[in-house]
């Protein structure tokens, strides 16, 4: 059956809005709202992340093993991440804050990793139906839905009044996102080859290694990005309008990325997009009080760049995955821990090592401790994204056919 591509769309929305935006607005909210230390909130982070060691991979052999039942599960998976929205941001916490913020972190994380797992396995399934490049075609509506997602969650605080108006929207738009994927779970019946199957491929492993590497700058800017646009810039209350120049841009890219993929192939496009990425990231290094336009241009070049990580990559794993792993299952319950695994060790190194600088939010701070938090957050992505670089440039990819095989000296 011919996926319905806009229903692809709205889903990765969801999705997104509950992902990375958590790591963007949680920490300062209670932060502010309840006095929680960065480095308490930064532990609870990467302490849920090793929960994903474990538990991402055995969602995947969950989600394979009630495929025939995979619309029902869903629905519990996305009445779970709602509910725990709603505790996280739109109700005080029942007992102390740091122990709520763990409880209702630890239900969104997990229920969001079971629907990412379901809903790229689906994207391999659903891309046979498509014509021509088929993983192409559905990321680009897949991941641009997801960045408008982003542009959405990052805005809607504000928008909406506080954060309960955004938890009350997300609930909307949980609604929305599983009306519209309704008979759109109709995973391949195929046999499952288990995580051995996907890690004894060697460009499967090199694949998962770029996007443990190429994660790692969105992870540093997304955890430190309100920081610096507070302290650093000392242009508080903008922090909602260079989120959507930001995630925006993004959006408004990644189809381009992908036209451009289709045209004159995705690893030629993608180090492009990573280059430009080191342009700005560097570039911010050198902003101090009030570069605002500068900081503007920053974010439209680096939104512009995610857009090409969010959309190419996905794309490459899921054409890989179809000729290594067909049912997809376990293979993203991988792909979704490496993903995070980013945006946790980012909070757990980055936000006690600025506190441990001297830096405090919302206060007043040495320049000292204002370089540290703009090297972090400008130098730290270039060292990181030049590293992913090296990686992505040692695997061979076919640009007709999304066939990669590695370099023997890359294997």
């Amino acid at each position: 059956m011919a996926p319905r591509l806009p229903s692809y769309a709205l889903f990765a929305a969801l999705l997104a809005s509950a992902g990375l935006p958590l790591y963007i607005h949680a920490p300062k909210f209670y932060v502010d709202e309840y006095g929680v230390s960065l480095a308490a909130l930064g532990t609870v982070l990467f302490v849920l992340r090793l929960l994903d060691v474990v538990q991402d991979p055995l969602l995947g052999r969950l989600a394979d093993r009630v495929r025939a039942q995979r619309g029902l599960s869903v629905a519990i998976a996305v009445v779970l991440m709602a509910g725990a929205m709603l505790g996280l941001f739109a109700m005080e916490p029942l007992f102390m804050p740091l122990a709520w913020f763990a409880v209702m972190l630890t239900v969104v994380f997990s229920a969001f990793s079971y629907l990412t797992i379901c809903f790229y396995a689906q994207g391999v399934s659903a891309a046979g139906y498509l014509p021509e490049q088929g993983h192409l075609r559905l990321a680009r509506w897949r991941e641009t839905g997801a960045l408008l997602g982003i542009c959405a969650a990052a805005v809607a605080p504000i928008a909406l009044g506080g954060y309960a108006g955004f938890a009350l929207a997300f609930v909307g738009l949980a609604v929305a996102a599983v009306l519209a994927m309704m008979g759109q779970w109709q995973a391949a019946q195929v046999d499952s080859t288990g995580f051995g199957g996907v890690l004894r491929d060697p460009i499967a492993r090199k694949l998962l290694a770029v996007a443990l590497v190429n994660a790692a700058p969105v992870a540093v800017s997304s955890t430190l990005f309100l920081f610096f646009v507070e302290s650093r810039l000392d242009a508080p209350g903008w922090e909602g309008p260079f989120l959507l120049m930001f995630f925006l841009s993004a959006a408004l890219a990644a189809p381009v990325w992908g036209r451009l993929a289709e045209g004159i192939g995705p690893k030629r496009v993608l180090l492009v997009g990573m280059g430009l990425s080191i342009v700005a990231f560097a570039a911010a290094v050198t902003l101090g009080s009030g570069d605002l336009w500068a900081f503007a241009v920053i974010c439209v070049a680096s939104g512009a760049a995610l857009g090409a990580d969010m959309t190419l990559l996905p794309a490459l794993f899921a054409a890989r995955m179809e000729k290594v792993s067909p049912g997809a299952t376990e293979a993203f319950g991988l792909w979704s821990f490496v993903s995070k695994f980013t945006l946790a060790l980012a909070a757990v190194a980055l936000l006690p090592l600025l506190q441990t600088g001297g830096f405090q939010a919302g206060q007043d701070n040495t320049e000292d401790a204002l370089m540290l938090l703009s090297l972090l957050y400008g130098a730290l992505p270039c060292v990181l994204k030049l590293v992913a670089i090296g990686l992505l440039v040692s695997t061979t990819i076919d640009e007709t056919t999304l066939d990669m095989k590695i370099l023997e000296k890359g294997a």
